[in-house]
């Protein structure tokens, strides 16, 4: 499975949305340079809060492009960065992935997939009901998320927007995304 960056987004303060960027330099065991989420420890103000000293499991937050049209179908309007994330995707199911899964991209980058982003209620003061969209449950009532998946950098270097994301599946039985 392979599939393209579409846009590089950071930001160097708390706030919902990050500004896309020519280009991002992630940081091998910290994250997106100069973005207020990097770090070896959790930088979200509500798991600093509960534990300043927790491992940082959301260096790198990736978003599918397809997620946008999915939503843009149902009268919503999201562009590359407005729901936070440091990478958009296209081509690559990202929520199908298992943790541990590697993800290459361009020539020197490699990410580690360790969960799901657990979206929050700013994701409705973004546009009112957009939560509900990114939320949902299946047929058994079990919560599906939708709002991408958290990294760590195991390799950094540059990404840029139509870099390529090849996906490297762990061996051994996989474990399914859960929220980190």
């Amino acid at each position: 499975m392979s599939g393209t960056v579409v846009a590089v987004s950071s930001n160097s303060g708390y706030s919902f949305s990050k500004p896309n960027r020519d280009s991002v330099r992630l940081l091998a065991g910290l994250g997106v340079e100069g973005d207020v989420h990097a770090g070896t420890t959790v930088k979200h103000r509500s798991r600093m809060a509960k534990d300043p000293t927790q491992p940082n499991l959301r260096q790198v937050h990736l978003i599918h492009e397809e997620l946008f049209t999915e939503v843009g179908e149902e009268g919503f309007e999201v562009e590359p960065g407005e729901l936070g994330e440091n990478i958009t995707t296209r081509g690559v199911d990202l929520l199908a992935l298992p943790v541990g899964t590697l993800l290459h991209i361009g020539d020197e980058v490699v990410l580690t997939v360790t969960g799901l982003r657990n979206p929050c209620p700013q994701i409705d003061r973004f546009q009112d009901g957009l939560l509900k969209r990114v939320v949902g449950r299946d047929a058994a009532g079990n919560v599906v998320r939708r709002a991408g998946i958290m990294s760590i950098v195991e390799e950094g270097g540059e990404v840029c927007p139509g870099d390529t994301v090849k996906v490297e599946l762990p061996s051994g039985p996989h474990q399914a995304l859960r929220p980190v």
